[in-house]
């Protein structure tokens, strides 16, 4: 099971790789840097919401009037999954292009943004079909959006993140997960 999720980071790499190597020799129009705090209202079986917080760290190159690729690797933690007392963590690991609209003279800047990867579940219950597991591996894809605040050139405050983040891991019943995952945090650009 880690042997995949270690794949998936590789596979983020390459692409992020693979991706600047995409426009020659010229560098990015801008490269940043966002660190956050997030929540997640979590959604297992229906109609049984839980919160976890964690935070995510997010790079982002933007390469051609407002597009560019963004990789977002993020953690998320319960003590108590809806109300059983068994916590969850979860690790994701997601890429996908994102398109920003900044305006001239004006201090903020907003994204859209759809990501998919891997998503990596640990320290609970994952229900398989002939045992049950502490730790199970799926698919996480990832829409969603969020504004900067700009305080100078090299320093913004991410006012606002918003995503649906989707998880298929084994749970007894459809193995899909929905969260909203809600975040502000800070962003270096360099």
């Amino acid at each position: 099971m880690r042997s995949s999720f270690g794949r998936v980071v590789l596979l983020i790499e390459a692409c992020i790789v693979a991706g600047l190597s995409a426009w020659g020799q010229s560098p990015p129009s801008s490269m940043d840097l966002a660190v956050t705090y997030d929540a997640a209202q979590a959604n297992i079986v229906f109609g049984s919401n839980f919160w976890m917080q964690g935070g995510s760290v997010q790079i982002h190159g933007q390469f051609w009037h407002g597009l560019g690729v963004v990789a977002d690797v993020g953690g998320l933690r319960t003590g108590d999954a809806h109300g059983t007392g068994v916590g969850l963590d979860l690790v994701t690991a997601t890429f996908g292009p994102r398109y920003t609209r900044s305006w001239p003279r004006r201090r903020y800047a907003v994204f859209g943004q759809a990501l998919a990867g891997d998503a990596h579940g640990f320290d609970s219950v994952f229900p398989a079909t002939n045992a049950v597991t502490s730790s199970a591996n799926g698919l996480a894809l990832q829409v969603g959006g969020g504004m900067n605040v700009q305080f100078s050139r090299h320093f913004a405050w991410r006012g606002f993140e918003v995503a649906w983040l989707r998880t298929h891991l084994p749970n007894a019943t459809t193995n899909v997960e929905n969260n909203l995952r809600v975040g502000t945090g800070l962003v270096f650009r360099f």
